[in-house]
């Protein structure tokens, strides 16, 4: 039995707390009430009964463009599970994988100069990833450490800032833009997508190695997911735009640390805009739960696979 009505409250007051926090930094919340009952609800309903079949931790991948509120959904989605079904939830993003500055300047002057920017697959330490996973998996559950990437230096953080998991999860948030994401014929590598590819990806030595990364290393990460949410922004163009505001914030939240300004971060989701639109045009066939985003980001409707 689903224990909705016994804690209801409860979780619905620890919602609404956790919004206020994230108020403050941007325009205030609408709906609230009919969000928590539409969306957060149901999706947290489909994760607990997933987890009583067999009571193994879940991992739930959520996947979605720069700025679509990934972060903010995770935190809702954690703060449902615990107060409804009293499930352990551990969060962590892609984002945090990244390899070292040493490493992708390695892989820059070895294979392509483009791969000193981090964000696409093939610049995150997937081996370190998938022996997190297997560590917050394993039965006898042992301490186990998430790594933490510092955007404001490009680098990552050293290991005492790192995340420390001491309880064996029951579920495993596992969010970032390119969770899921699968390759691209080699076809449809040919013609550049942006001023990026055509001048600085003559050969696509780039775009074919970050598509190889994807069907070899990157596969055998995803299969590992359980659920797979998809945040389905309305254009490409919005990437752009919530990654302005996101940055607006760090230089709030981060004062004194290295922000982007605007032709920086043009140039910068350019690295993310091919595999990007492959997802806005395939995940809704893929994904067990999609959700639309509206142009002022709301949540606008939710489809259950």
């Amino acid at each position: 039995m689903i224990p909705k009505e016994k804690n209801y409250k409860k979780s619905k007051e620890e919602y609404l707390k956790f919004l206020k926090t994230q108020e403050v930094l941007s325009e205030p919340f609408r709906n609230k009430i009919s969000q928590f009952k539409n969306f957060y609800l149901p999706i947290s309903e489909r994760i607990y009964r997933s987890y009583i079949i067999d009571k193994s931790p879940k991992i739930i991948g959520l996947a979605g463009g720069q700025g679509s509120g990934k972060s903010t959904i995770s935190n809702i989605l954690k703060i449902t599970l615990k107060t409804m079904f009293n499930l352990n939830t551990v969060i962590f993003s892609i984002d945090d994988f990244y390899k070292t500055r040493i490493e992708r300047k390695k892989m820059s002057l070895n294979i392509s100069p483009l791969f000193f920017t981090r964000g696409v697959p093939g610049t995150h330490d997937t081996s370190l990833l998938m022996n997190c996973f297997k560590s917050l998996k394993k039965k006898k559950f042992e301490k186990t450490l998430i790594p933490k990437f510092d955007k404001s230096i490009d680098d990552r953080a050293p290991r005492n800032k790192w995340q420390t998991i001491s309880k064996k999860p029951n579920v495993i948030i596992f969010e970032g833009w390119c969770v899921g994401a699968f390759p691209q014929k080699k076809k449809d590598l040919f013609k550049p997508i942006n001023r990026l590819e055509k001048y600085q990806d003559k050969k696509r030595i780039w775009r074919g190695r970050v598509n190889e990364e994807l069907k070899k290393n990157y596969t055998k990460i995803f299969k590992l997911i359980n659920t797979l949410i998809f945040l389905k922004v309305p254009s490409f163009n919005h990437v752009y735009k919530w990654r302005l505001l996101q940055e607006e914030k760090l230089k709030i939240t981060s004062k004194g640390k290295k922000t982007m300004n605007k032709n920086e971060i043009k140039n910068f989701v350019m690295f993310y805009e091919r595999i990007t639109k492959h997802m806005l045009k395939n995940f809704k066939k893929i994904a067990n739960v999609v959700i639309k985003i509206d142009n002022k980001h709301r949540l606008k409707s939710i489809k259950l696979n």
